[in-house]
């Protein structure tokens, strides 16, 4: 791949970090930028956050910068740019050189020394690629692990020995896999084994932690590349512990993969089309039961999976639970799984049948649980995502969901007019009102109280059949609307 060069990085630099930087140098102290935006500038992507490390103490950091926050045991302090409007830049994290001792629960460091040299600290760091640290005032690499070699070659390889690194920090192995997904990068031979061989540490580390990384992955470019990954590498039952059950598991002759392999294209698809995190979950998790449901049908001479999204749905709780997902995620997702194998043929539904399933998923939810459609089919092997019968039935959904037209729009009501003009229930204040309402759709800025009520004075002082003339006139204005509103709906869609 392009990198840019040492000169070409440091330029790209924003001012507010080499003045931090030039902060620290003018104390006398060391200060390199290190980490992920190394990584990032030397690949011609805008960093996400910005990090330098230097020799200096915290409390000697916190004394050269009016604005800082140090809340940690680990060395970092926090320092704040006020008049900063880039996110990016608000905080600029400074950590002092460390030396690490053993990990005895796989998790963190059982204690932090902290150091003057550099490269010792760049020795505790997880992959070569982040462990390349750039002076960028003097405009020097210390590189002792050949990050840029590696960077240059697409490789996730550990700094030393990968089972040290795994074992000192065991996420680490989650977090080679969400790298080399986000970066199109492959994990270094050495690296993945040892990976496979010490996968089981995992195990010890808190879901939420899993769950951040897992979401890094979901959210990638490559989701179903990052999958595919975590089950070459041994780590899936510890990422998603229901996700290989589809292994290997046939389905019907409408689908080409088999249940694991279609859900991966079914995810990779609404990352293609930059869909949400809950679609993508959902489209990951869709037809995760259907191993436990598939029945051979001897009358159809096939599979079949029937009740797979009942069930379905009931597993992707539990997995979401597992990963200690927020209430709101875990509600949405679950519904979208349940609810994924509505009926959709337009010339066998109803609408009123369609308002079931807008009732049953919620209207927020409805144009999610569509992309969930479209993503399933994709993920088939169809070519088409929006065939012209999803698209007339996505049209009947628009149908259902637009504001109709009627006299309920009109800012007073039956009880009003009765109030106001004095006038008996019956069939005059039906007439009234469809008039009123077609004087309305005529001029919507008539449509408040006193306006309506100062016309409904004057509609009082006709016949009952002048009246009744006005209100069917109202009611055929509402029928030509309520028409070129259906019409302009489909031919949105291209359907009749």
């Amino acid at each position: 791949m392009h990198m840019k060069s040492l000169p070409e990085a440091i330029a790209s630099i924003p001012t507010v970090v080499l003045k931090a930087a030039q902060t620290l140098n003018t104390a006398g102290f060391e200060a390199y930028l290190v980490g992920g935006c190394v990584r990032d500038v030397l690949r011609e992507t805008k960093p996400k956050d910005w990090d330098l490390t230097t020799n200096a103490t915290p409390e000697q950091i916190q004394g050269l910068f009016p604005h800082t926050f140090y809340e940690n045991k680990f060395g970092t302090v926090g320092v704040v740019n006020d008049e900063e409007s880039d996110e990016t830049l608000k905080t600029i994290e400074i950590t002092t050189y460390r030396t690490e001792s053993a990990y005895s629960d796989s998790r963190r460091p059982d204690e932090v020394t902290f150091s003057q040299n550099i490269e010792e600290d760049l020795k505790r760091r997880d992959f070569t690629i982040n462990a390349i640290a750039l002076d960028p005032i003097k405009g020097h690499a210390v590189d002792p692990h050949k990050g840029q070699i590696d960077l240059v070659a697409g490789l996730v390889r550990a700094v030393g020995e990968g089972s040290e690194r795994f074992q000192e920090d065991a996420l680490r192995m989650l977090r080679a896999v969400r790298i080399a997904t986000q970066l199109g990068f492959v994990i270094e031979e050495g690296t993945l084994q040892a990976i496979t061989e010490n996968k089981e540490l995992l195990g010890k580390i808190s879901k939420e932690r899993i769950r951040d990384e897992f979401v890094k992955i979901l959210m990638t470019e490559h989701p179903r590349a990052g999958f595919e990954l975590c089950l070459k590498s041994g780590i899936l039952p510890y990422v998603g512990p229901d996700l290989e059950r589809g292994i290997g598991v046939d389905q019907n002759q409408a689908h080409s993969f088999d249940v694991f392999q279609h859900n991966l294209r079914t995810l990779q698809h609404a990352a293609d089309k930059n869909w949400s995190m809950e679609v993508r979950l959902a489209s990951l998790m869709h037809d995760i039961s259907k191993p436990e449901t598939r029945r051979w049908s001897a009358e159809k001479k096939d599979w079949t999976f029937h009740g797979h999204e009942v069930v379905g749905a009931r597993v992707t709780k539990k997995f979401l639970e597992f990963l200690h997902f927020p209430n709101k995620t875990i509600d949405k997702v679950t519904s979208l799984v349940r609810w994924h194998m509505f009926f959709s043929d337009p010339e066998k539904i109803t609408l009123s049948a369609i308002r079931r399933i807008v009732r049953n998923i919620g209207e927020d939810n409805i144009w999610d649980l569509m992309n969930l459609r479209v993503c399933d089919r994709i993920g088939t092997g169809r070519p088409k995502e929006n065939p012209y019968r999803f698209r007339k039935y996505k049209s009947m959904v628009e149908e259902v969901l637009r504001d109709p037209i009627s006299v309920g729009m009109l800012a007073i009501d039956g009880s009003d007019l009765m109030k106001e003009l004095a006038i008996a229930p019956g069939p005059r204040i039906g007439h009234m009102l469809h008039a009123l309402l077609e004087e309305v759709l005529n001029d919507p800025a008539l449509n408040t109280k006193e306006n309506l009520l100062e016309t409904a004075k004057n509609l009082n002082n006709l016949t009952d059949e002048e009246l009744k003339k006005r209100g069917e006139s109202g009611k055929d204005k509402k029928e030509e609307l309520e028409s070129e509103n259906i019409e302009e709906i489909r031919k949105k869609y291209g359907v009749s």
